[in-house]
């Protein structure tokens, strides 16, 4: 089982099922993104997925006897995970317009 990091940021889990060694071209049996907003967390299923060489930033195996994920983790559906996704990132778009408005100001 893998966890890969792709360059736009998200996390894909599966089994590997084959590679290319010269475009670093992956398949993945059974994989799903793994969303973590705060302590929520929630795996969405993408089945068997193709992933181009030129999109993975890092490819790490996982220990199939270990959790996973630390017990303060929560499991949520697909819709609670969109709803804190956008509630995050409507919080960093106020914070960086504040961080500008202070700039303007030349408040520190």
């Amino acid at each position: 089982k893998l966890v890969v990091l792709l360059g736009d940021g998200r996390h894909l889990l599966g089994l590997l099922r084959s590679f290319d060694q010269f475009v670093a071209s992956i398949v993945l049996e059974g994989a799903c993104e793994r969303v973590i907003v705060g302590d929520l967390y929630c795996d969405i299923p993408l089945g068997l997925n193709v992933i181009r060489g030129e999109n993975v930033v890092l490819i790490g195996e996982m220990d199939m006897e270990k959790e996973e994920l630390p017990s303060h983790m929560t499991a949520v559906s697909t819709v609670e995970i969109k709803r804190a996704q956008k509630a995050e990132r409507d919080a960093t778009y106020l914070k960086g317009s504040m961080k500008n408005i202070m700039e303007f100001l030349d408040i520190d």
